[in-house]
């Protein structure tokens, strides 16, 4: 957002063919709420939850969104995948929704505005 902002180029890794599981903070601890909630802990039984989206986001599309909600376009520099890098993270969120009901209600394009808004009103933009 600040490179978008400023004109300056943004280093898109393995020339874009990414996905990552992007999650609005708002859901994140929504998910830990309902987890602290709930009555599925105790102390002789160790639960592990993934808490996330759940959903891969092209890397290249939430750079779009960036774009569109900024409405400026984004100066590029293609880059080769980095050395340990992988394709597609996502988090499986099955279990999570299975025990608790749980699961995040913020899309894409409403996260990237609501953070867009915010980063506009913090760094004074």
């Amino acid at each position: 957002t600040k490179k978008i902002l400023n004109n300056e180029p943004i280093d898109i890794y393995n020339n874009g063919n990414l996905s990552r599981d992007f999650t609005y903070i708002e859901d994140i601890v929504n998910g830990i709420s309902t987890l602290t909630a709930s009555d599925i802990f105790d102390s002789k039984n160790i639960n592990i939850f993934n808490v996330g989206n759940g959903s891969p986001i092209k890397l290249l599309d939430f750079v779009a969104e960036l774009e569109n909600t900024l409405k400026i376009k984004a100066k590029l520099n293609m880059m080769p995948m980095q050395l340990g890098d992988v394709s597609v993270t996502f988090a499986d969120t099955s279990k999570l929704q299975l025990t608790t009901g749980y699961t995040p209600n913020i899309d894409i394009k409403q996260g990237v505005q609501r953070f867009v808004d915010w980063y506009k009103v913090y760094y004074k933009a």
